[in-house]
């Protein structure tokens, strides 16, 4: 038998529906949160202790509730001190929030995700699919981002 090389976990809990204007502040939180190289868990888990080759959170509305999970890829024997480590971010997070530099560079995140995403047929259609599926109207255009986190945002546990 071969021994395991990589271990996978994932932290999850329930989040925002998709009818819960706040979802737009989660995505955000999200962004700031786990969303790319600068995001702080990739920073303080990958970057400054070296714990992790792969490290982000995700967020995601569905019709009744939703998801947020925080996923990381390491050595097995790294595995309790990166979830420690990615449960005190949170932990930060849920008590300090995040910055306005941090706020900022979510914000053009998900901007030029999105904007990529009009670029992308398969990207629209499955937006607009969803749309179909979902109580309420389709935000069009600019709409999703004019939207600026500014509901509150219930904290992450």
């Amino acid at each position: 038998m071969r021994a395991t090389e990589q271990a996978h976990r994932v932290l999850g809990t329930t989040a925002l529906g998709h009818d819960d204007l706040r979802r737009f502040a989660m995505a955000l939180l999200n962004g700031a949160l786990g969303g790319g190289m600068s995001s702080q868990l990739f920073q303080e888990v990958r970057e400054e202790r070296g714990l992790a080759y792969s490290v982000y959170s995700y967020a995601s509305a569905h019709a009744d509730t939703g998801a947020f999970g925080v996923y990381a890829g390491c050595a097995p024997g790294k595995v309790d001190e990166v979830l420690d480590v990615c449960r005190e971010q949170l932990a930060l997070a849920a008590a300090k929030g995040i910055t306005a530099e941090e706020l900022r560079r979510a914000k053009g995140q998900m901007r030029g995700g999105f904007v990529l995403g009009l670029e992308d047929t398969g990207s629209r259609m499955s937006r607009r699919g969803k749309g179909a599926l979902m109580p309420g109207r389709v935000l069009e255009g600019d709409e999703p981002l004019a939207r600026d986190g500014s509901v509150p945002l219930v904290p992450v546990h």
